[in-house]
């Protein structure tokens, strides 16, 4: 047998590839599923996904989705989508959120990743500035992959983990595209409503100015794939709903792997001007990023049922909320007992934000530390973009039990008071 001399130069690589950062919550969650494989006990709070045995899909679309596979939807889908599934997806628009489309502003993909990445690369030439907040989901792998120019907000407790109008506007004036995501991933955090009016404004005003000199537009993009999911008087919106003007630059991310805990089907839509997503969709054309057909017509006609989608939430928000609820409690009652943490109150999607206050450690020694002596497994915000060490981190909700959280929270304790 020849042996194969396995070149690890990585000299012979695109620029693009020697530089680009690889997923660092993938790369954490290997770490973890790795322990796990060796027998040991981890309360795992690291990957935004839901184990079905926790949150199982609906019914009703499970069924959907074998009715279709039995009725041979087994062949390639159009590059756009299903008729029948983009279709429903504006209905679903006009029923929820009361916003009227065009079928020709409707693209479905395999999830909402590829559209991100398509919406990047349609409106981002390379050197154009990006507006992301700090932390956020992968907005700065993307604004690589573009060839954009980062222009980060480092957002805190003070504004709800999230950007605000007046945090941004001094910053538009030549950007290309503004990025915002609510409820928000990594934070759990949704924006109030007169915030998003406000931020309608602010892209409505950049663009009338821009219009009057003939420059380019600056466009946003509205990441709302938990959308469905808020919890107690928190209200999701869009800049679209409450400003319908800034319509013509609004590009919608959103998708079934949230709100319907249904993360492994992948099936995601954007909503946004014709011109946009005919290019978008040209762009995952070549990429072939498309939905299974299966699952897009299955989803056509679960998007339809709204009497199932709000049984399916009612039990699904309040299982979330039990388990978001026992993790924020059980910190606050560990602030109160003297340790040092701090859990910021959960308002929506699957997520907790919690600062550990432990002097003279970084973020990555504190996680190390809760995972080594507490099998507590949680992601800093350094891999949201975050740079500086502030002790918080996020915590996802969706793949453990209660009883799960219970003996995590019982061994983190511990693990606070013996330091």
């Amino acid at each position: 047998m020849t042996a194969v001399n396995v070149q690890k130069d990585e000299t012979g690589l695109s620029s693009l590839a020697r530089g680009l950062v690889g997923s660092e919550i993938l790369k954490i969650s290997s770490e973890i599923r790795a322990l796990c494989d060796k027998g040991r006990q981890i309360c795992n709070l690291t990957v935004g996904d839901f184990a079905p045995q926790q949150f199982p899909i609906p019914k009703k679309l499970e069924e959907l989705i074998e009715e279709a596979l039995l009725a041979g939807e087994t062949n390639y889908p159009p590059s756009d989508g299903v008729k029948d599934l983009r279709q429903a997806v504006v209905r679903f628009f006009q029923d929820w959120l009361a916003l009227t489309y065009p079928l020709e502003s409707t693209l479905i993909a395999g999830g909402s990743r590829p559209l991100i990445f398509a919406a990047y690369a349609s409106v981002v030439d390379p050197g154009d500035k990006v507006i992301y907040p700090t932390p956020s989901w992968n907005n700065n792998h993307y604004t690589y992959l573009a060839g954009g120019v980062p222009v980060e907000i480092e957002v805190g407790p003070e504004t709800n983990f999230l950007p605000t109008a007046d945090q941004i506007r001094p910053m538009v004036r030549d950007a290309r595209l503004l990025c915002v995501n609510t409820p928000a991933n990594p934070t759990g955090t949704v924006m109030r409503r007169d915030e998003v009016e406000a931020i309608g404004h602010l892209v409505v005003d950049e663009n009338s100015r821009r219009l009057a000199r003939g420059e380019r537009p600056l466009f946003l993009m509205w990441d709302q794939v938990y959308w469905m999911l808020t919890f107690g008087d928190n209200r999701h919106y869009a800049p679209p709903q409450l400003v319908p003007e800034s319509a013509r630059w609004t590009i919608f991310i959103d998708g079934i792997s949230k709100a319907f805990a249904a993360t492994g089907l992948r099936v995601g839509w954007s909503v946004a001007p014709a011109y946009i997503i005919a290019r978008m969709r040209d762009i995952l054309g070549h990429v072939g990023a498309w939905a299974p057909r299966a699952e897009q017509v299955a989803v056509a006609k679960f998007l339809g049922m709204r009497n199932e989608i709000e049984i399916f939430h009612d039990a699904m928000i309040r299982n979330l909320r039990l388990r978001l609820d026992l993790l924020h409690d059980g910190f606050e009652n560990m602030r109160r007992d003297g340790l040092p943490v701090h859990s910021f109150a959960p308002q929506g999607a699957i997520y907790l934000s919690v600062q550990f206050q432990i002097p003279g450690r970084t973020n990555e020694e504190i996680r190390k530390l809760l995972l080594d002596r507490a099998g507590f497994a949680v992601v800093p915000f350094q891999a949201f973009g975050l740079r500086k060490d502030s002790g918080w981190f996020r915590l996802s909700a969706g793949a453990v039990s209660p009883e799960e959280i219970q003996e995590g929270l019982r061994r983190v304790r511990e693990a606070l008071q013996s330091l």
